[in-house]
């Protein structure tokens, strides 16, 4: 992998030390697979603890003979400030962040697919990691299993390439507060101007253009206990919000491109 890639500072990558448990690199062997050397401390081969890594972290490297890529999943509920009891699913943002901006310095990492399956979450967490992934300079794409709902819109197009299942929901509503509010206009107005900033980032990073998006937010006959629409995969590509219907095999293809052409001017530029 180190030579394949051309890894840099190997003792001291924190991607390697940090986010991805998973990667053994064989230093001085010239080796880079994972082999099934048996652990010394549990008897286990690497292999089987790589299987129980991914069940721990929820990530996983896909590499093949040509690239690497880091497969990152956004699952339950976005955690924000306040920690969410034991019994839900959640996806921390002060772990998805850091998280990412180590992918964006590796040298081992050509590509990044997010995986989420997402019923919403805390809007500033939620925009704050669509932030850093739009911000990647390296391919990104992501694929909405399952359900992309609320704030979990602005990450699902986030990424550079976005696909959803056709069995997905994606569920657009307005934004929505817990808690004591003060019933005087200032209030009212910055939950409209967190509105605006939700819609601008969306917008700005799909097809579906504002005017359709807020008709989409404001419909009053789709959601029983709320106003808003909920799209399912098909629904999703017709407006614009999602790029294309397509799965894993379909992300793959994209990276692979993308990355591909990465290389290419990498080469060309020696």
């Amino acid at each position: 992998m180190a030579e394949k890639i051309g890894l840099k500072n190997k003792k001291n990558d924190p991607l390697k030390e940090n986010f991805i448990p998973a990667i053994r690199t064989f230093e001085g062997t010239g080796k880079n697979t994972i082999e099934p050397e048996q652990s010394r401390e549990t008897g286990q081969s690497s292999t089987e603890e790589t299987a129980g890594e991914l069940m721990k972290g929820g990530a996983a490297m896909l590499d093949n003979a040509e690239s690497s890529f880091y497969c990152l999943s956004i699952i339950g509920q976005i955690e924000g400030h306040y920690i969410l009891d034991n019994t839900q699913k959640t996806t921390k943002y002060d772990h998805v962040i850091p998280t990412l901006v180590a992918l964006e310095e590796s040298d081992k990492i050509d590509g990044i697919m997010i995986l989420i399956n997402t019923l919403g979450g805390d809007v500033e967490a939620g925009l704050a990691i669509a932030e850093v992934i739009a911000s990647l300079t390296k391919p990104t794409v992501s694929i909405v299993l399952g359900g992309g709902h609320s704030i979990g819109v602005p990450l699902a197009v986030s990424a550079r390439r976005s696909f959803i299942v056709p069995s997905a929901t994606m569920t657009i509503h307005p934004v929505r507060t817990s808690g004591v509010v003060l019933g005087v206009p200032q209030a009212f107005d910055y939950l409209e101007k967190m509105q605006d900033r939700i819609i601008k980032f969306i917008v700005s990073h799909s097809s579906v253009n504002e005017e359709k998006f807020r008709s989409l937010m404001n419909r009053t006959d789709i959601l029983v206990n709320d106003i808003g629409s909920i799209l399912d995969g098909y629904g999703a590509t017709e407006c614009g919000l999602i790029d294309e219907i397509g799965g894993i095999k379909d992300a793959l293809a994209y990276l692979k491109a993308e990355s591909g052409k990465g290389k290419g001017a990498d080469r060309s530029s020696v």
